[in-house]
Formats: structure tokens, C-alpha cells, sequence
């Protein structure tokens, strides 16, 4: 899941100073579930606008933002609307409002989310849900040997063999709340019967299978 928050009022009014009609864009999946762009927030967000000056001359939800074909959809079926649209405002990922900026490449597009990370869904209550970052999306996965817990991403250093020197009382010397990832790898896999696995040398990561940008064809 892509984790957004959504840029504060004042920001977004700067982008679309000077902009009277506006047409917001929000998506169905990750920003709807991170309450940044579903449709109680495009709701909120048409009533703040609405205060400030502004008409809103149409919204949706999109499903997802980041599919090009469901974008190029919006764009047929409300092509009169964003038409007369001075600027689009889009509560979307990075992805999706790029996706939203490539088709309606003659609009004015701003985006009303600031994208942070690729994360997982740790807690959920009606007040409040808590996100984590668990993956960097790195192109080179090494949970196979980690015991299914990624040091790339948990480990502020990046480290792949092992702990460093700062480790003390279990706690990160980066962040001293954070649990040393390395102490949970280890209990995991003397857990699994797996502990050799701390023995081997990990090559250094090969970050060129995090190029960018990247594309994939899937038959």
C-alpha cells in the first residue's frame, strides 16, 4: 500500500492562487484508506474550498488513480468539466497524479498528497489507523535468508550482516524507541532452526536493480 498525507489547506491554496474553478480527484484504494483522498475527504476538502472563493466544477473518486486506462476514462466522461476546470487538485500517490497529469496533459494539475512510503496496515480502529514501512522496494529481495524480516528497510543503516557496534540494551543507536532489527532476525531464525543463516557474508546490495525509472511487461 502507497502511504500518503495530505498536504496542509494553506499549501494547496498556494498552488491554485489565482485558480477560481476546480476539479478534485481523489482514489479508491490506498489514499482512501490512509484518509487522504476518498470520498469523505474530497467531500471536506470541496467544503474548505468552497469557503475560500472557490467552485468546484466536479469531483471523483477513481478506482484506482494510478491506472491509466481508469484515468483516461475520467477524462471521457467529464471532459466538459475539466474543461472548464482552471486547475485539478489530486489526492492521489505520486503515481496516480502523474497518471492524472499525462492524460490531461493541456490542465493545470497540482497535488494535494505529499507520498511518503510503501507500507503495511499495523493497527486499525475506528480513531485512528498506524502504517509501517516494512519494504523498500528495492529490486533485490533478501527475506529468503533474513527469516522473512527485511534489514534494508528496518535497519536505518541498511546494514546486511549483521548489527553494528551501536546496538546497546537491544535498541538502536539511531533511534533509541527502535528495536535492532538484526536481534529479531536472529531470535526469528534460531526460532526456525535457520540460525547458520547469520553466518554467511552478504555481498554488498546491488542498487542498480533499483534503477529508475523502471517498466515491466507481465504476460
Amino acid at each position: 500500500m502507497i502511504i500518503t498525507k495530505q498536504k496542509p489547506l494553506e499549501v494547496i491554496l498556494d498552488y491554485i492562487k489565482g485558480c477560481e474553478n476546480i476539479f478534485l480527484i481523489g482514489c479508491e484504494l490506498c489514499a482512501t484508506v490512509c484518509k487522504t483522498g476518498g470520498e469523505k475527504e474530497l467531500q471536506k476538502m470541496e467544503k474548505e474550498l468552497r469557503k475560500k472563493g472557490k467552485t468546484i466544477v466536479g469531483k471523483v473518486v477513481l478506482d484506482p488513480a494510478c491506472n491509466m486506462l481508469e484515468v483516461k476514462r475520467l477524462y471521457r466522461g467529464h471532459s466538459k468539466e475539466i474543461a472548464e476546470s482552471d486547475a485539478i487538485l489530486s489526492f492521489a500517490c505520486g503515481g496516480g497524479t502523474q497518471a492524472i497529469a499525462e492524460t490531461m496533459e493541456e490542465s493545470r494539475v497540482y497535488p494535494g498528497n505529499d507520498t511518503l512510503f510503501q507500507g503495511e496496515i499495523t493497527r486499525s480502529t475506528l480513531k485512528e489507523r498506524r502504517f509501517e514501512q516494512k519494504c523498500s522496494l528495492c529490486g533485490d529481495c533478501m527475506l529468503a535468508v533474513t527469516g522473512g524480516i527485511c534489514p534494508v528497510t528496518r535497519c536505518p543503516k541498511g546494514l546486511v550482516n549483521g548489527p553494528c557496534g551501536g546496538v546497546k540494551d537491544g535498541k538502536c543507536e539511531v533511534d533509541k524507541d527502535l528495536e535492532c532489527v538484526w536481534l529479531i532476525i536472529y531470535e526469528k531464525l534460531k526460532k526456525l532452526g535457520k540460525i547458520d543463516e547469520m553466518k554467511r557474508i552478504r555481498e554488498p546490495k546491488d542498487y542498480t536493480k533499483d534503477k529508475r525509472p523502471q517498466n515491466i511487461t507481465v504476460e
